[in-house]
């Protein structure tokens, strides 16, 4: 496509220093080839690929363990990175002094760029943890303070996030990886009519990101992600779509440049206002995001 000076907004990737602060969840063989340090100067070396003629402008960087140094390593980042628009962190969402921890982390270095929260629900075995009396009251904290609240779950937890759309509707949430489908095995059918109930709260929006990492890792083809992808736009519509890497877990999977080059090719046939929600729009409404003139550059094209 003719290359355009509208902003591509990466709404979800991460950041590890390794010398500064363990991974553990990296000792996973599998992940061996991402198992070091990634900066954001990485990114910019990694992101050249356009979409819809559009450069990387802007990111979200998203915690990646349940750790409060994190977030704030992450958030006093933020403030020196002209890349970074905005963090999404972890903070104890079950501890009695939830509200004391949020508003120091806002009051904190780079507290300004905090914008939603996220716990790895995906991995606790308590199949309504996000039910929880202790963590709805920490949610409950975190929508006072004008924060959202990022879901991660795979697809089987689904519900999860439908209950947690009907009990707190004033709470902004984001699905993040569209919930985690099965690509590889092709077992979409649970996955699409619990993400199109969860699609009925206005207050929801999605993530496409993480897509390639649950599709076969070498062989995947963007037809094989087209089938996730018209889900989405059907149940969400592109207003309530963001794009995202997932990088550099996308490595697993092709990496930044190829995900974005299927991006390119899912949006065949979108309108110029369809892209711009799902390049920029979607991520810049729900984040908060500077926008226009007044963001800061952080691309290096």
């Amino acid at each position: 496509m003719t290359p355009t000076t509208a902003p591509l907004i990466d709404a979800h990737h991460h950041l590890w220093d390794l010398a500064q602060r363990p991974q553990p969840w990296l000792d996973d063989p599998a992940l061996a080839t991402i198992r070091r340090t990634f900066t954001p100067d990485d990114l910019r070396t990694a992101a050249t690929q356009p979409v819809a003629g559009r450069r990387l402008h802007s990111t979200v960087a998203v915690q990646c363990v349940p750790d409060v140094p994190e977030t704030k390593d992450l958030l006093a980042l933020a403030e020196r990175e002209p890349l970074i628009g905005a963090v999404v962190g972890w903070a104890d969402l079950t501890s009695p002094g939830i509200g004391e921890l949020l508003d120091g982390l806002l009051a904190g270095p780079g507290g300004t760029y905090l914008r939603s929260l996220r716990h790895l629900v995906q991995g606790e075995p308590d199949p309504e943890w996000l039910q929880r009396p202790d963590v709805e009251r920490g949610l409950a904290a975190v929508r006072d303070r004008r924060l959202c609240y990022d879901v991660l779950v795979r697809s089987h937890q689904l519900d999860q996030a439908i209950r947690l759309a009907e009990r707190i509707p004033d709470l902004p949430q984001v699905l993040d990886h569209a919930g985690k489908p099965s690509i590889a095995d092709g077992e979409l059918a649970d996955w699409e009519s619990q993400l199109r109930l969860l699609a009925a709260h206005s207050q929801v929006v999605c993530k496409v990101s993480g897509l390639i990492t649950e599709a076969d890792h070498e062989k995947w083809t963007v037809d094989d992600v087209r089938a996730v992808w018209d889900v989405l736009l059907s149940a969400f519509g592109p207003d309530r779509l963001m794009f995202g890497s997932d990088w550099p877990v996308a490595n697993l999977a092709g990496g930044w440049n190829r995900w974005a080059a299927a991006v390119d090719e899912l949006l065949d046939g979108c309108s110029d206002t369809e892209i711009h929600a799902v390049l920029a729009g979607t991520a810049t409404a729900f984040y908060r995001l500077p926008s226009g003139s007044d963001a800061r550059r952080g691309d290096g094209a």
